[in-house]
């Protein structure tokens, strides 16, 4: 047979003796978060660096007989890029990162 509850209330029905701690269920802290929108911010300068007109364009228009030498700057091919892998590699560690 079962055991019978002597002190059975309808406001202690489903109470256990024991508070239960409740641990934080998320698996990201705020330090990850703001790793995140580091790296997102790194991503977005290296994208915007990277802009700029074509190899053909002059004021807007295309230039069959126009050659643009500022598509092989060093702002674009070496520093924007650049930025950009460090914002991959700064996400990366925001998700790897435990939280604590």
């Amino acid at each position: 047979m079962s055991k019978k509850n002597k002190n059975f209330s309808a406001d202690t029905f489903g109470k256990t003796e024991k508070q239960v701690t409740v641990e934080n269920k998320f698996y990201f802290g705020k330090d990850n978060y703001k790793f995140m929108l580091l790296g997102l911010a790194f991503i977005v300068v290296g994208f915007l660096l990277m802009m700029g007109p074509d190899a053909n364009t002059v004021d807007g228009k295309y230039d069959a007989n126009f050659w643009n030498e500022g598509i092989f700057s060093v702002r674009r091919i070496r520093i924007a890029p650049f930025l950009v892998i460090v914002g991959f590699a700064i996400e990366v560690y925001a998700i790897l990162k435990r939280n604590k």
